[in-house]
């Protein structure tokens, strides 16, 4: 009996010895497949083609960003594209780069979210190096090329970390210029061959300024010299620059803060008006009526830029009415009176031209009902009265009489409370530039 006692407690001491070698073993195991970290700071830190990136990072206090949860693109210059930086800037170490602009720099090779090589297509894609509030410089990436801004090159993809990707490139890249971006871009080619033809490069890549750029497409000029049955080669630097300057804005206007409205150029001249038109349906925002916004916000050191469908010109008063659908009676009206080659001429004129409302109070006044029942010689005095010779804007006008071009009509102006014309007709809208004059839109038709 005794005997049995002694073999079952060394059973139980047996039983209990290989249980606990069970958990000890099984403790062991839990602890060899723990997860390792491999952030992006990870898989950087681990590669000595990255130490000096790794060494940036430390300085300019991105370590963290990079090493959470949040996921993002990285395009990793190595080792060697951080020499080559440094040998462009004759610097001799990152020391030698302030904090902020070394910030800058590296958050300018960071994208948000994880891009894989497969879902990457050529267009621009937004840094996380920010402008201002809300805006960060753009990226072009060349799909074909596997080129970022045309400068650095993809040499490695898809290196998959917890939180993002890692692309390798050849070159350390930086925030764009205006004139870079214009460059870097295959698709705006002939704008770039026309700034360098007009010596408006410069203009461009000045820092000290914020432009708003409308930038057309090669097709748009392509459309334009055969219109013009010229090429580039047959148009002057003189012919070039008001064209090309009608096109910048001394403004940055990103697409969120545009609205319809008239906005003054860097044309020659006294700067001619662009007339933007948001339309509420999938036209989208149009230039003049004519040129269609089809890439919004490419942000650059300098400004922004916006790609458009189409080269739009200088306007003539003519024009400038033509261009806004809420002067579409005044031109039937100057059709008709066959105005249309005298208000196209050299001038400079000032027209005061009526809206549509204004006109329909005018039929109604007259018992007609439109343009259709006056003929050209009941026309012609009305329209003659609206028209001063000279480029009088606003800030010009003063209090007293001025005689228009017709011989026996003349206008009276006061500009004691905004712009008045005969005591109650008001100006709506001021100093819309075109080439030939200057137009300021009323709100009743002048009657000889």
């Amino acid at each position: 009996m005794k005997a049995k006692k002694i073999n079952l407690y060394l059973m139980l001491v047996a039983m209990l010895t290989l249980s606990l070698g069970f958990t000890a073993c099984d403790d062991d195991d839990e602890k060899d497949v723990m997860p390792k970290s491999n952030t992006i700071v990870d898989i950087a830190a681990s590669d000595a083609n990255f130490s000096i990136l790794v060494q940036a990072l430390t300085k300019a206090n991105l370590v963290s960003t990079l090493n959470g949860s949040t996921e993002f693109t990285v395009f990793a210059p190595t080792n060697a594209a951080f020499t080559d930086l440094l040998a462009e800037l004759q610097l001799s170490s990152l020391d030698d780069i302030p904090e902020d602009d070394l910030r800058k720099i590296l958050l300018y090779h960071v994208v948000g979210g994880t891009n894989r090589s497969s879902t990457l297509s050529t267009g621009y894609y937004p840094s996380a190096s920010e402008k201002q509030t809300g805006y960060f410089y753009s990226i072009y990436f060349n799909k074909e090329s596997l080129m970022l801004n045309n400068k650095a090159k993809v040499t490695q993809a898809d290196i998959m970390a917890d939180n993002g990707v890692i692309h390798v490139i050849d070159k350390v890249i930086t925030p764009q210029s205006i004139t870079d971006h214009v460059i870097e871009n295959p698709n705006l080619s002939s704008l770039t061959a026309a700034v360098v033809k007009a010596e408006l490069a410069g203009t461009l890549d000045n820092e000290d300024v914020n432009y708003t750029v409308f930038a057309p497409t090669n097709e748009a000029f392509t459309a334009l010299l055969t219109d013009l049955s010229v090429t580039l080669d047959d148009l002057t630097k003189e012919a070039l620059t008001p064209i090309l300057l009608y096109h910048v804005v001394d403004a940055f206007v990103p697409a969120a803060d545009v609205s319809t409205s008239y906005v003054p150029t860097l044309s020659t001249g006294q700067g001619e008006n662009i007339l933007i038109n948001v339309v509420a349906d999938e036209t989208g925002v149009m230039l003049n009526n004519s040129a269609k916004v089809i890439l919004t916000d490419v942000v650059a050191t300098n400004g922004i830029i916006h790609v458009i469908d189409k080269v739009i010109m200088p306007p003539t008063v003519v024009d400038i009415a033509i261009n806004n659908a809420a002067f579409s009676i005044l031109v039937e009206a100057v059709v008709k009176a066959e105005l249309v080659g005298a208000l196209s001429a050299e001038g400079p004129f000032t027209v005061f031209a009526p809206t549509n409302a204004a006109f329909q109070a005018l039929f109604t006044a007259l018992n007609v009902s439109g343009i259709s029942e006056l003929s050209k010689e009941a026309l012609t005095p009305i329209l003659l009265a609206h028209v001063v010779s000279g480029n009088e804007r606003s800030s010009a006008l003063s209090n007293g009489t001025v005689g228009t071009l017709n011989p026996n009509k003349s206008i009276t102006i006061d500009v004691s409370n905004g712009v008045k014309l005969n005591g109650d007709i008001n100006v709506v809208i001021a100093d819309v530039q075109g080439i030939n004059g200057v137009v300021h839109a009323i709100d009743k038709v002048i009657v000889p």
